[in-house]
């Protein structure tokens, strides 16, 4: 599993969509556009796709785990919405980083968080990475920020829900069930710590 996680972190380093640009840098100037950049972001952006992919993974192991995802997905537009109204934090990504390692060591766990603590894992998990996203969309239109926190919600619902679902159809098969937990959990600090090699070695 080491060796796994070495991989995908050496990958994920070198990876240049770490650029979170779904317009080529253009701000979105209408509705499609705005739809299309919220759409994009949280997939082309391994970190926040990582993110996305772990919590539906912890959210199969709980009772109502669509609704405690929906707390994520509900967070991060509260985030994008804080960036926007020139909320600052500094060194921002360093803090999505450690939220994605984080969350991909708890998809290790054996048993599963307390809910109330899974709840609270969720919503600052969302906080920093919707004030992340938020990044993209800061300084633009009315229009086109409500199409982008439409996209951001909709493609993050549906990957939780989708990841939730897969995981929980393996329920049967505990073999396969762990190591699609493994896997998830790996895919998660590998985008985490890339981005924190990614800093140290530009030295930001």
């Amino acid at each position: 599993m080491a060796k796994t996680i070495l991989a995908l972190t050496l990958f994920l380093a070198a990876d240049p969509a770490f650029a979170h640009h779904a317009m080529d840098g253009a701000m979105p100037t209408t509705f499609w556009h705005g739809l299309l950049s919220g759409l994009g972001h949280p997939v082309i952006g391994l970190d926040h796709l990582a993110a996305i992919v772990a919590i539906g993974c912890l959210a199969a192991a709980q009772p109502k785990g669509a609704l405690l995802a929906a707390g994520y997905v509900i967070a991060t537009v509260i985030g994008a919405a804080a960036h926007i109204g020139e909320a600052t934090v500094p060194n921002a990504e360093i803090f999505v980083a450690l939220s994605v390692v984080a969350l991909g060591l708890i998809v290790f766990r054996k048993d599963p968080l307390r809910r109330d603590l899974a709840f609270a894992l969720f919503v600052a998990a969302g906080l920093i990475n919707g004030y992340a996203l938020g990044e993209t969309i800061a300084g633009a239109e009315r229009t086109p920020i409500l199409a982008y926190f439409i996209g951001l919600a909709a493609i993050q619902t549906a990957i939780a829900l989708a990841i939730m679902s897969g995981v929980r159809m393996l329920i049967e098969r505990a073999s396969l069930q762990l190591l699609a937990m493994r896997v998830i959990g790996a895919f998660a600090v590998g985008a985490g710590a890339a981005i924190l090699l990614q800093r140290y070695a530009t030295g930001a």
